[in-house]
């Protein structure tokens, strides 16, 4: 008789027990679970995705019940545990010649540390790695059971849920009912930047989506082609003249009046070509110049291209806070923030970047910061500048010379342990045109930290 009580005990806990590791798996596989994908197989008619859906939309709600039943179950484990497992086995250690004092406690000893251990790992650890490994098949297998037991006990969580919200409140804590799914753009980078080091994802793709997160933050100047290397024509000129400097030049200009800032509008090559030959030798460009479209520099770089889809152009100036020509943008600038340096023709030299013999980069000084950053794999001190030779000026604190250099401390990543080592970029002027950085060489190195350094 008291081996089955002994027996009934452990069949009771093992009973207990999976009912603990049915909430974990429950809790952990509706908080792991994508509902993206949830959504989708719903959508197909997939009954099981649905009714997980309907619990994802309840996540605090579906949590506190979890938490309730894991509570319940462990509570009557421990009552259960004692009486009929311990009280049994102590029994069996009296009949041996032990004392009815030193049964009882190896017996209660016992049982604890047998619920103890079958808790742990087929209550707790198995279901949740479980979940976590496979969420979405845990989660609409248990949709139906789960939908039912919020159901029957929704007073009782919503009871002890009110209680914990007072309580909350009275601290001055606003309650959350849902936890939050969604993730910022940071989040997205984080993201796609540890799954590029883990190998998940190829550099390529994960350079291409880096891109395509930093375009909503993206304006007209980060993207435009500043003022210096803009190609202009005089409204004077006539349209034979501008035809002629289309035949080696570009197929759009900016038309201007009397200063480098009245834009008077934008010639186009189809334009010129509509003219008979007499006409072109006759006519100025002002005559078939359309109306330019102007953007601030300010505008974010979707809205500049919602600005030249309307109009129908490929061209638009940019224009300063103070109403000056800041420069030109066209829908091959705002494409190349996606894709990368689109080569043609008429691009300057040695845009693209070298790697050089030593491990360092040489690269044109108009390479923006964040092309920079890609290139090394490593954030660069964020400042009042967009290119890497807008680096060298802040940092020199003059217009740099030929062979002028300086060192900067790479920020460190997030996450970085103390004994992660120091990296030090160090950038050297090349070349010098218009008195700023047509070309730089870029050396990244490492050292140790001091001890002074990780204690700071």
């Amino acid at each position: 008789m008291i081996i089955v009580d002994i027996l009934l005990g452990m069949l009771v806990v093992l009973l207990l027990t999976a009912a603990t590791g049915y909430f974990v798996a429950q809790e952990f596989a509706y908080m792991a679970v994508d509902r993206s994908r949830l959504k989708a197989r719903a959508a197909d008619g997939d009954s099981g995705a649905a009714r997980a859906l309907t619990i994802t939309r309840r996540t605090s709600f579906m949590l506190s019940g979890a938490q309730l039943g894991i509570t319940v179950t462990g509570l009557l484990v421990g009552y259960v545990a004692e009486p009929l497992i311990g009280a049994g086995v102590g029994e069996l250690l009296g009949g041996a010649g032990l004392s009815q004092s030193a049964g009882v406690a190896i017996g209660t000893v016992l049982a604890l540390l047998f619920s103890t251990v079958v808790q742990m790992v087929f209550g707790e650890l198995f279901p949740k790695n479980l979940a976590i490994a496979r969420p979405e098949p845990v989660s609409r297998w248990l949709a139906w059971s789960t939908n039912v037991y919020l159901a029957a006990f929704g007073w009782l969580i919503k009871l002890f849920d009110h209680a914990s919200n007072l309580l909350l409140k009275a601290v001055r804590i606003e309650p959350v009912h849902d936890v939050e799914h969604a993730a910022t753009p940071r989040d997205l980078e984080r993201i796609v930047d540890e799954s590029r080091r883990s190998g998940d994802l190829p550099d390529e793709l994960s350079t291409l989506l880096d891109r395509v997160l930093d375009l909503h933050e993206r304006t007209a100047e980060h993207a435009m082609i500043p003022r210096p290397r803009v190609a202009t024509v005089p409204g004077t000129a006539t349209v034979d003249e501008v035809m002629t400097l289309m035949a080696s030049g570009h197929s759009r200009y900016p038309v201007l009046g009397d200063g480098v800032d009245d834009v008077r509008g934008i010639v186009c090559l189809r334009d010129v070509l509509a003219l008979s030959p007499a006409d072109r030798g006759a006519r100025r460009v002002t005559d078939i110049a359309r109306d330019a479209v102007m953007v601030p520099s300010s505008l974010p770089l979707r809205q500049v291209l919602a600005q030249l889809r309307e109009a129908g152009e490929q061209l638009a100036c940019v224009v300063d806070e103070y109403g000056g020509l800041a420069g030109v943008i066209t829908v091959e600038d705002v494409a190349e923030e996606l894709v990368g340096e689109i080569a043609d023709e008429h691009d300057p030299a040695g845009e693209a970047a070298t790697r050089l013999d030593d491990g360092g980069w040489l690269l044109a000084g108009s390479v923006h910061i964040d092309e920079v950053e890609r290139l090394l794999g490593h954030d660069l001190p964020q400042g009042d500048y967009e290119t890497i030779g807008g680096l060298v000026i802040t940092e020199l604190g003059t217009l740099p010379g030929q062979g002028d250099s300086v060192t900067v401390e790479l920020p460190r990543r997030p996450g970085a342990t103390d004994e992660e080592p120091q990296r030090l970029l160090t950038v050297t002027v090349g070349a010098v045109d218009r008195h700023v950085p047509a070309s730089v060489r870029l050396r990244v190195e490492e050292r140790s930290r001091t001890t002074e350094e990780v204690d700071r």
